[in-house]
């Protein structure tokens, strides 16, 4: 988009314009901005700027402007009291930059936390079982009351993939979290989201009877193969009745957790009528979580998209109203999503604004502004939005 140099002098309401000068030189909350008041105005030319960016594509440029400029004592005062409001303004949200990050350190620390008491527990299912369902029952329990209540926070985790021989751990870790989170949101009750949360956390234990080049493969299966494959969640089952600890009524959510409504899961092909309602909390959950970190990184999804091929492949497969507050808790970008803005700025989405998916709260990159001071932007519908041009049709209909 092609810009030109004007004289401060020369800006008018309409104009679309970039400040040339540090983000830290100025009260707006972003160099580039439509003017919208003489105020903007006023204060650009008490920049003792040289010139500014003009770009006529996103202006609205008009022969003559319908608004009286104020007098000139009452246009310095209007424009020194908006200063004094866009600098608080702007402060304020630098502080809650860093406060983000504060929790968001305290959140991780408490998800790696939780990732060396998943090794520890897969470590002692075998040798001492009472002992390990005792010590998920607890990490369970912990999860719900702190993590789970860090929604926002805890979703920008979701992506992290860890090494090869941990992803069984991440995996189980993402599922049991999200499951607890999305069962939460679904108004289950704490008793059947700390059992879904344990179940979830158990919910591939199976898979450690499946020889090892099987679950790396990451060329196709053989048909062999994939029966095998599918064996895990009866093996999981069969695990964990030896424990003797582990409640009964978590065991169909294990076992059915690929079921699909429409009878083409398994093991047994159920429909709709005969699969727990909490075994389609985590299928939904599992399945999005397989997207994002499949066997083969390569075809690894951003939770954006992974969303989009849930929403619009699985239908009839997963329970529909699940699905939908999943995405209405992660919103259309989850938090940790990097997304381009209208104004071809690029953020990364901090938040999720429940009551209007499309425009979360986004942390602004500017090369300019330094990396612990950068802004929290509340997007609004026509002012700042992210750029839906590349947005897929599924997530754009809901």
């Amino acid at each position: 988009m092609a810009a030109a140099k004007i004289s401060p002098s020369q800006v008018k309401i309409g104009y679309f314009v970039q400040l040339p000068v540090s983000w830290l030189k100025h009260p707006f909350i972003s160099n580039k901005f439509k003017i919208s008041s003489f105020e903007q105005i006023a204060i650009i030319q008490g920049l003792a700027l040289d010139f500014v960016y003009f770009f006529p594509e996103k202006s609205t440029i008009t022969p003559e402007n319908t608004q009286q400029e104020p007098a000139t004592n009452h246009l310095q005062e209007q424009a020194a009291t908006l200063k004094q409001e866009l600098e608080r303004d702007k402060n304020a949200r630098i502080e809650l930059a860093k406060e983000q990050r504060r929790q968001l350190q305290r959140t991780e620390k408490a998800f790696e936390q939780s990732m060396v008491q998943i090794r520890n527990i897969m470590a002692k299912i075998g040798s001492r079982p009472l002992q390990a369902v005792d010590e998920a029952k607890q990490m369970i329990s912990q999860i719900a009351d702190t993590i789970v209540n860090a929604e926002a926070l805890v979703l920008h985790l979701i992506s992290q993939s860890g090494k090869d021989q941990e992803s069984l751990y991440y995996h189980v870790l993402n599922v049991s979290i999200l499951s607890m989170m999305l069962a939460k949101n679904l108004g289950f009750s704490e008793e059947d989201i700390k059992l879904i949360g344990l179940a979830a956390l158990f919910h591939d234990i199976g898979k450690l009877k499946i020889p090892t080049q099987i679950l790396r493969k990451t060329e196709p299966l053989t048909a062999p193969e994939v029966n095998l494959l599918k064996m895990h969640t009866k093996y999981g089952v069969e695990l964990l009745k030896l424990t003797e600890a582990f409640p009964i009524n978590a065991f169909d959510i294990i076992l059915q957790h690929h079921e699909m409504l429409d009878g083409s899961g398994y093991p047994a092909g159920l429909n709709a009528t005969q699969i727990d309602n909490k075994a389609k909390v985590v299928a939904v959950v599992n399945e999005f979580d397989n997207l994002c970190h499949p066997s083969d990184a390569s075809k690894a999804r951003s939770p954006h998209h992974a969303m989009s091929h849930l929403f619009k492949s699985m239908k009839g497969k997963l329970e529909l109203n699940y699905m939908a507050q999943l995405i209405k808790m992660m919103g259309v970008y989850p938090p940790g999503t990097v997304v381009m803005l209208t104004d071809q700025r690029v953020g990364l989405v901090m938040s999720v604004n429940s009551e209007k998916l499309l425009y979360p709260n986004v942390l602004i990159y500017d090369p300019h502004i330094p990396r612990l001071e950068a802004p929290v932007i509340s997007l609004e519908e026509g002012k700042l939005a992210i750029d839906t041009s590349a947005l897929p049709t599924a997530i754009l209909e809901y």
